[in-house]
């Protein structure tokens, strides 16, 4: 989440217009891209591993933050389908998967 060089090639693959794609957990790496508060994510609609689905798995109080939340307070559009079930988002160049069920769904939308 604060790993400046993953932050510098998230930004450039969003800018390449090439095929970005993030499941699970894993969009929490866009949080690196904050600079001076702002990222070049924020107004995209996305999914990740969901506050419910954390809750479910009993790592919610445990946890120091949730992806789902800091994704909000970055700017970005949040979306969800039903835990564990398949869900993924595409906006335009961005493709997020919200927990691994959404791991071939995802692959078979960046094949299309």
């Amino acid at each position: 989440m604060d790993n400046a060089d993953s932050g510098r090639l998230l930004t450039a693959a969003l800018a390449s217009g090439k095929p970005l794609a993030i499941v699970c957990h894993a969009p929490a790496a866009i949080l690196a891209t904050r600079r001076n508060g702002v990222s070049p994510f924020a107004g995209y609609h996305v999914t990740a591993f969901t506050n419910d689905e954390e809750e479910a798995v009993g790592l919610r109080a445990k946890a120091k933050w949730l992806v789902e939340d800091e994704l909000v307070n970055l700017g970005l559009i949040f979306t969800r389908g039903e835990i564990w079930k398949p869900y993924t988002v595409v906006d335009p160049n961005l493709y997020t998967g919200q927990n691994p069920a959404s791991a071939g769904p995802l692959g078979r939308a960046l094949s299309r």
